[in-house]
């Protein structure tokens, strides 16, 4: 019996694609393909080397389970994202694809997990495709080289390149999966002229790299960045905005590790390797190396040289409430709050303290990180990509269910995910148990609808629910509360402080941008004067 039902689930799943025949399921009108190569094992000598094609081969491949995620440290103790995760392993770049069976010319949406460039994979079942498939969209998810993995620098690996640049393997590895996707996708029924490139957190950081980056262009036609963050890079042999160059801290990190050279370092245990170098404090980043990262995001949408394509971009409101380590401590008392701010934004300390102020330090500090982070980062991509006539259509994500509210989570960081792919009974363990009826079940379909439809079209619709206007248009926002609905600015006044503050830090060349918000922030360089 066991037998007979493997053989009635796989009938018709098996598609010729130009890398090789492939076996997938059906399930419920849908193909599903899990685990397909699109680059070879960077292991041994190959780790920390570009990605390499997978050649053609014969006969017919299973594409029945997920591939392996990438090494990866353990989460923070107690984290609410830690999750069910397919066995790691540096055989990690794979790809999966749900599809319509009748699948003709149908919009593709490639979607990148997020995670810090630390954790996760496309196994996690929070990301299941099969909503969007249903609504005639060929989905795509992928693995990608993780922390050290990803984006180790170093003067050694430059010097075997024959670029000479060394680091953004991860990025690499995310235009690998975007080549195979523009040659192979057209066999699964999806359209290879028409594909949406999507994240969320260090996914969503990771499509700005991939709208920056002249390797990524026409590899897509659309962007979604849920919970991006613009933030200073390493500049791979320059000290710039406060960062160490990338080669440096890839050469103090080897000796960290105790290895003597590259060549011990890639002997080393892959789990063992990730572990470590997270204790070590190696924080994974993409760096400008003036061959796939020209120069930083913030400079890269100034200029008007990113992909100049549709961009749906959004936050949540409490994003920091399940980060609370981005943000700084309180101090003592609201006096002492005032006089540090005061003493760090000069002549902007009042506009601070307006937005931010003291009678609730608390609830000051998450506000101000949040939206020096990633409020900024969503407007900023949205009146970039305005000037340059691209469609730029901006969300705020404010939704609460009473688990969530009960312990202080309300929109909270990646609280959107689940709605958006119609997850709501497959988030992880620690999660704020979703209820599952049929108004969160309601409010999630709107939110697919909106980002179905704009991975088809470039314009996000949900029959019956408010019209998603572009934010060229009044400054327009999507508010998605107890339901869908149209708003301006949700935070007014936010955006112009930050964006002065980023720009006067830029102007300096020695402070980065991130990370350092508030009571936290170096004192502010004056602006300068006509």
């Amino acid at each position: 019996m066991a037998e007979a039902a493997v053989k009635t689930r796989t009938f018709g799943s098996v598609v010729q694609c130009p890398s090789g025949a492939l076996r997938g399921t059906t399930e419920d009108g849908l193909c599903v393909f899990k685990g397909i190569p699109y680059a070879l094992p960077p292991v041994g000598a190959h780790r920390w080397t570009p990605p390499r094609p997978v050649p053609p081969w014969n006969g017919v491949r299973d594409a029945l389970q997920f591939g392996h995620a990438c090494p990866q440290p353990p989460r923070r103790p107690g984290s609410i994202y830690a999750g069910e995760l397919a066995e790691t392993g540096e055989d990690c770049l794979t790809l999966n694809v749900w599809t319509p069976q009748d699948a003709r010319r149908a919009p593709v949406f490639v979607w990148i997990h997020g995670g810090s460039l630390i954790w996760g994979g496309s196994s996690e079942p929070v990301h299941d495709g099969a909503e969007f498939a249903r609504r005639g969209i060929v989905f795509v998810s992928i693995n990608y080289r993780l922390g050290i993995f990803g984006y180790l620098a170093h003067p050694a690996l430059s010097a075997e390149s024959r670029e000479g640049v060394s680091g953004n393997y991860g990025l690499l590895d995310q235009i690998a999966a975007l080549e195979w996707v523009r040659d192979n996708i057209a066999s699964f029924g999806g359209d290879p002229g028409n594909v949406t490139v999507a994240g969320e957190s260090a996914g969503a950081l990771s499509v700005l790299y991939l709208m920056c980056a002249p390797r990524a262009r026409r590899l897509f036609s659309k962007a979604v960045a849920q919970s991006a963050y613009a933030i200073s890079m390493p500049d791979l042999r320059l000290p710039r905005f406060g960062e160490e160059p990338a080669e440096s801290i890839g050469d103090r990190m080897v000796a960290a590790l105790g290895a003597r050279d590259i060549a011990q370092l890639r002997a080393m245990d892959a789990t063992e390797l990730a572990a470590a170098a997270a204790r070590k404090g190696f924080q994974p980043s993409g760096c400008v190396d003036r061959h796939v990262l020209h120069r930083q995001v913030v400079e890269t949408f100034e200029r008007g040289e990113q992909a100049k394509v549709p961009l749906l971009a959004g936050f949540n409101s409490g994003e920091i409430r399940s980060l609370p380590f981005l943000a700084p401590d309180a101090p003592g008392s609201a006096a002492s709050y005032e006089a540090e701010i005061r003493g760090r934004y000069g002549e902007l300390a009042d506009d601070f303290l307006k937005l931010y102020p003291s009678a609730d330090m608390g609830e000051s500090i998450l506000a101000a990180t949040r939206d020096a982070l990633y409020g900024w980062t969503a407007e900023k991509l949205a009146t970039e990509q305005g000037k340059q006539g691209a469609p730029a259509y901006l969300y705020l994500f404010d939704h609460a269910w009473p688990a969530a509210t009960q312990v202080g989570l309300r929109g909270f960081h990646a609280g959107e995910i689940p709605y958006v792919f119609g997850t709501l009974d497959r988030t992880p363990p620690r999660w704020p148990k979703v209820p599952v009826n049929a108004a969160e079940r309601a409010f999630s379909g709107a939110m697919t609808d909106y980002w179905s439809s704009f991975a088809a079209t470039g314009f996000p619709v949900a029959a019956g629910h408010a019209d998603w206007r572009r934010h060229a248009e009044g400054g327009f926002w999507m508010r998605f509360g107890d339901r869908p609905k149209a708003s301006g600015n949700p935070f007014p006044g936010a955006y112009p402080l930050h964006e002065e503050v980023a720009r006067r830090r830029r102007k300096a060349g020695d402070i980065a941008w991130n990370w350092n918000v508030g009571i936290a922030s170096p004192p502010l360089p004056k602006a300068a004067s006509n």
